[in-house]
């Protein structure tokens, strides 16, 4: 006759089992959220993870220093403080080369990166005939703070940095660019904030936090249920916002600003499904380019004609 197993002792197991994996998704949420004031690389990204440094992720979670401005651009630029609600922000400001600007960009850049990531993008703005505003958001670069919300709270960096434009440059043609966190920032700022841009540039902006989080689990080939909801959670809970409510899909419905949407067909960590949900909720004029075979990458290194063309083309 088979021994049942005590029902006590299966409820404790669980019970265990449940409290343990917890613990993981708090680690790993602190971890991804908060930057340490460390020196060194950040993780490499999941899909370039053997499988033992897979499971080493797993078990410790990422290395995550703060990321750190790199040189400043071969254009002149002005390095300007701006106030934020989370601490002060660095940002370096330039103007054109020749004549009188047509309007101002101001750049955000995404999730372990710094404004001097998006260096080539300003210089072509530049050459467009644009001054172009390069902006450190909270915890990266030179700006204050150690702690990310992957576009949560980087919405105010956003709302902060039209606020001082607004104040200090008055231009009267402010465009918004934004690379995936830096994107999801833009929508919310303007969904939620009360930021009204003349036109929006986003590139790679994830649909909402808990699917982001499933992809980076689905790129380690491990199942995101339940983990990507307890990270999720937790990093809400770490960080004082409803995380499962950061979401650019909802935000998209709420924007009547023109905006390009730009994504790679290739993309691990942002999904065609969730490109095509913000693309269909915008809810003003829109435009959308694919670039075919490019991952989570700045598409100018792969398209440099075809990406010049597309902003070109919006723009004018």
């Amino acid at each position: 006759m088979k021994k049942r197993f005590p029902r006590r002792q299966l409820l404790l197991l669980l019970g265990v089992g449940f409290a343990a994996l917890n613990a993981v998704a708090f680690f790993h949420a602190w971890r991804f959220t908060h930057f340490a004031n460390e020196a060194g690389a950040h993780s490499p990204n999941p899909e370039q993870l053997s499988p033992a440094q897979k499971c080493w992720v797993l078990l410790t979670g990422i290395r995550n220093p703060k990321p750190r401005s790199g040189p400043k651009p071969s254009f002149p630029v002005e390095t300007v403080t701006i106030a934020s609600p989370n601490g002060a922000l660095e940002a370096w400001y330039a103007r054109p080369d020749s004549g009188r600007a047509r309007g101002t960009v101001a750049l955000f850049h995404g999730y372990t990166s710094s404004k001097s990531h998006l260096t080539h993008e300003a210089g072509y703005f530049r050459r467009l005939g644009y001054n172009v505003l390069l902006v450190d958001q909270a915890g990266n670069g030179n700006s204050a703070g150690f702690r990310t919300t992957a576009g949560y709270r980087e919405a105010d960096d956003v709302a902060a940095a039209v606020h001082w434009l607004q104040g200090s440059i008055k231009p009267q043609t402010l465009i918004l660019y934004g690379v995936s966190m830096g994107a999801v920032a833009i929508l919310r700022a303007e969904a939620e904030l009360g930021v009204r841009p003349s036109a929006n540039i986003l590139e790679c902006p994830y649909g909402n936090l808990r699917q982001t989080a499933s992809n980076r689990f689905a790129s380690m080939h491990v199942p995101g249920f339940p983990l990507a909801d307890l990270l999720v959670f937790w990093g809400g809970v770490q960080n004082g916002f409803w995380a499962f409510g950061l979401n650019a899909e909802h935000y998209a419905t709420q924007i009547h600003t023109p905006t390009l949407l730009l994504w790679g067909t290739t993309d691990p960590r942002v999904t065609r499904a969730e490109t095509d949900a913000i693309f269909a909720n915008l809810a003003g004029p829109k435009a959308r380019h694919d670039f075919p075979g490019v991952g989570h990458e700045p598409y100018w290194k792969r398209y440099p004609a075809d990406w010049e063309q597309q902003l070109r083309a919006f723009l004018e």
